[in-house]
């Protein structure tokens, strides 16, 4: 029996409450479709403000989507250092940084051609 094909709202809806559930900072959707070559259709970028928090983000998110939707991540890697850590949720990315490594690499500029979502926390 084939997987039943996870939506990509409902995942991202679920990878922003785990995110949220540990007070994850600066929460943006880059929405990726519109533009040519990408290997996935969103990004998804938060950051914690310590390895620790980074840690405890990728946890959350990864218990809550297997809870709710039965679904692990097809590769992380990074979360020896917890300075950035990729989840791949192969049509949808989730990258967990520290502050100072997000402002140096700078996702939301290099792919400045995306539909970016800033997402309200109210903590």
């Amino acid at each position: 029996m084939a997987k039943e094909k996870i939506n990509a709202d409902e995942l991202i809806s679920v990878i922003i409450s785990g995110i949220e559930d540990v007070k994850g900072n600066e929460i943006n959707i880059l929405d990726l479709r519109d533009i040519e070559n990408t290997v996935c259709d969103y990004f998804i970028i938060c950051e914690g403000t310590s390895n620790t928090q980074v840690n405890a983000i990728v946890n959350s998110i990864q218990k809550k989507v297997s809870k709710e939707l039965k679904d692990n991540p097809w590769h992380t890697e990074g979360a020896d250092n917890a300075e950035w850590v990729l989840i791949d949720y192969v049509n949808v990315v989730v990258h967990v940084f520290q502050k100072h490594i997000r402002e140096f690499y700078d996702i939301e500029g290099l792919w400045g051609d995306a539909k970016t979502t800033i997402i309200e926390t109210s903590y």
